[in-house]
């Protein structure tokens, strides 16, 4: 099998360590690189474009609910996506499918099974935990809201990652090496996507997506 490389992104050590322990046991030749937050980790992603696949964490630093995950297959659109979250219900699990995950692994799985999710989305499958029944949107709203947001471009999706974390429009002009006016013209955009008035709502109707995630951390 050729070099893989893994990037493990969670805040807690003792977790990217049982992930590190996981992920050893799959070839014999394996990079694993580790961050503790979304910035460490767009880092990461962007100084290793060989990498193979990311393991990603819902509740981490810089993360507010699958806005991490929106931002992160935006910027690097080839960089598959493993979503692995201690909230493993069902509608997190198909919502976060449904905005570019290659696969979610619950933070309860056994080794074995993370394992078999990795190897799965490295064959270029969907890995989900095995016998969950993902079902389909009750809620129109949130139906909407994901409708729209998978039709934000690459850039976009950025930018409205960049405004979960805070960041102001010449903060994240900076970041993307554009004019203010640049990021303005993206925002407005990207508002009128939503069907939203402000950045504000944007943020906050992103955050209904991920409400499972965000009331476990509260």
């Amino acid at each position: 099998m050729a070099p893989l490389t893994f990037i493990i992104a969670d805040d807690h050590p003792l977790f990217r360590g049982a992930m590190r322990q996981a992920l050893e046991g799959i070839g014999d030749s394996i990079e694993i690189l580790e961050a503790g937050d979304l910035v460490g980790a767009r880092t990461m992603a962007a100084a290793h474009p060989e990498a193979d696949l990311i393991l990603l964490d819902l509740t981490m630093p810089g993360v507010s609910g699958l806005s991490g995950l929106i931002a992160f297959r935006a910027e690097f659109a080839s960089l598959p996506v493993v979503v692995v979250s201690a909230t493993d219900d069902p509608p997190t699990m198909r919502r976060a499918l449904e905005l570019g995950a290659s696969g979610f692994i619950s933070k309860s799985a056994s080794i074995d099974q993370i394992r078999q999710g990795v190897r799965t989305v490295l064959d270029g499958g969907i890995w989900t935990p095995p016998d969950v029944d993902l079902g389909s949107e009750h809620d129109p709203e949130i139906a909407s809201l994901i409708a729209r947001l998978q039709t934000l471009t690459p850039q976009q999706g950025r930018v409205l990652g960049m405004l979960a974390e805070g960041l102001l429009n010449k903060q994240i002009a900076y970041e993307l090496g554009v004019s203010e006016a640049t990021i303005k013209a993206h925002v407005s955009a990207v508002l009128q996507k939503l069907g939203v008035d402000s950045r504000t709502q944007a943020v906050i109707h992103l955050s209904k997506i991920g409400a499972e995630v965000l009331h476990q951390t509260e």
